[in-house]
């Protein structure tokens, strides 16, 4: 299988995937087991679905029973600038480098399709791809197949791309020979757990994601504790300090894909602007883009608490105005906000 294998990796680097590897489809007790820690520590927080379908996450043929291999894609997203200089603009916001382009879960699952179907007339065999959208540990089963390793921060990590790749996965029935695993080359770097505002990276591999400004801006529904927010710097959407300041990146070259590249409104907007945003205008300028789906209340949460780390006095009347906020979510992160300006 030798031949199909190199066949299967070419036509994926011909439809435009930057990296690919191989892995066995087979259950690995160690993924199991640090499942099972991380949800006995509640570290799932909001994210409920973590903790459904465990057997299915920690078992690939549970998921596919007929998979015997799964094939890793990566696409490169790294971005044309240090995303750590934005931290720097204090009246602007700081938004994620991946959602500063189209949804890649749209690129990406196109492409795989693609590849899926490919392999399916060509060699009559079962596929099913995934791009986050299925309880696969992605992450343990990228390193297995050789795309890297995972840094002390859990992401991945490539030699070639750094900390910014995009992954997604097809399963399939036909049995190819797997790549070896890659091998962990963070050595004693821990720039990524110091840089971490929240302190989330609590050991090497291990992240408290309700510690995580990702988790906190993203995934988390309810209010944020004042000590957290404190921390939250100028975070609207995400946080890729961890990411950023990673030393593989220097060997990483700017994403070459359309669809990645940042959007002009969406690079450093200023929070005033943000601010303001009703539900409509939300969803008008956020469309195609990640952010639509946390909704305007809980973005403009993230603005608020962004306004209130600004010492920007000129903020203050956004934050005042937003204490009258139809959401009480809002209202109260305008609260917090006015009162942290009030300090300075």
């Amino acid at each position: 299988m030798a031949n199909t294998k190199q066949s299967i990796r070419n036509k994926a680097l011909e439809i435009g995937f930057d990296v690919v590897g191989f892995a066995p489809a087979t259950a690995d007790a160690k993924d199991a087991e640090a499942l099972s820690r991380f949800l006995a520590k509640e570290y799932h927080g909001d994210m409920d679905w973590l903790a459904r379908h465990t057997e299915r996450r920690s078992d690939p043929q549970k998921i596919m029973p007929d998979a015997r291999s799964i094939i890793v894609l990566g696409m490169n997203y790294a971005p044309p600038n240090n995303p750590l200089a934005a931290l720097d603009q204090k009246d602007r916001a700081a938004i994620s480098v991946y959602a500063q382009g189209r949804d890649y879960h749209t690129v990406f699952k196109k492409r795989l399709k693609q590849l899926g179907r490919w392999m399916g007339e060509t060699w009559a065999c079962d596929i099913k791809v995934f791009v986050d959208t299925a309880p696969v540990m992605e992450r343990p089963i990228a390193a297995r197949a050789g795309v890297g390793w995972q840094g002390k921060h859990t992401n991945l990590v490539s030699r070639e791309f750094g900390s910014w790749m995009f992954l997604g996965e097809v399963f399939t029935s036909l049995e190819l020979p797997p790549d070896s695993p890659e091998t962990d080359h963070c050595g004693s770097c821990d720039a990524c757990m110091q840089i971490c505002p929240t302190d989330a990276i609590i050991a090497p591999n291990r992240l408290n994601p309700t510690l995580c400004i990702s988790y906190l801006t993203i995934e988390h529904k309810g209010s944020i504790g004042s000590d957290l927010m404190a921390l939250m710097g100028n975070h609207v959407y995400g946080c890729d300090d961890c990411l950023a300041v990673c030393p593989w990146n220097k060997f990483a070259e700017p994403t070459k894909e359309k669809d990645f590249f940042p959007r002009a409104e969406l690079q450093s907007p200023r929070l005033s602007d943000l601010a303001a945003l009703d539900d409509s205008t939300f969803r008008k300028i956020f469309a195609g883009s990640p952010i639509k789906r946390t909704g305007r209340d809980r973005f403009v949460r993230n603005v608020m608490i962004a306004i209130g780390n600004s010492g920007d006095q000129k903020l203050k009347d956004c934050a005042e105005h937003a204490t009258g906020d139809v959401s009480p979510l809002v209202q109260e992160a305008a609260a917090w906000a006015v009162s942290q300006l009030e300090k300075m």
